[in-house]
């Protein structure tokens, strides 16, 4: 007798299956993964107040990105830290360590601001359409604030002068 987990399998394909997926795990094959194309990193700039929030910021763009956000990390470095798009919203479950948020429209003016937001916490700005996490006392340090206008540029581009600003939907 078949089980219904592999009907439906069958019936829906190898692509995005859930119950295939974890009845393939089960019966201890794996699935076949694409190779994932290295992070783009960006460095951003508070043009409003003249200040540099972060020199080495990975974007987060693809579904399997944004999930894993900086879990497993044991903090970020000065400079660093993670631009989730498209989101407007994230957690700090399993997190082990505080980080700051900047919510952003999709002009790349802060619309919400959150500092030191520690473990296990819930953070949401429904108007935004990407956030920055970045290391806590980043949004201290810096003064941004709700109003202030970022710009991004690819962090290989700030070696040659270019100043070219970058746009992702």
């Amino acid at each position: 007798m078949r089980r219904a987990s592999t009907v439906i399998f069958k019936f829906l394909g190898r692509g995005m299956n859930p119950i295939g997926w974890v009845d393939l795990k089960l019966r201890g094959r794996s699935v076949p993964r694409e190779p994932s194309a290295p992070a783009l990193r960006f460095h951003v700039a508070n043009s409003s107040r003249s200040a540099v929030l972060a020199t080495n910021l990975e974007l987060a763009d693809t579904g399997a990105r944004r999930n894993k956000g900086l879990l497993g990390l044991d903090g970020l470095a000065p400079g660093e830290g993670l631009w989730i798009v498209p989101c407007e919203s994230v957690h700090t479950f399993f997190m082990r360590f505080p980080i700051d948020l900047v919510y952003l429209d999709r002009n790349y003016k802060v619309k919400k601001v959150r500092s030191a937001v520690g473990p296990w916490r819930l953070s949401a700005c429904f108007t935004a359409h990407s956030i920055l996490e970045l290391p806590a006392g980043t949004i201290r340090n810096t003064q941004t604030q709700r109003g202030d206008l970022l710009e991004f540029s690819p962090a290989s581009m700030l070696g040659s002068g270019a100043g070219e600003v970058v746009h992702v939907e």
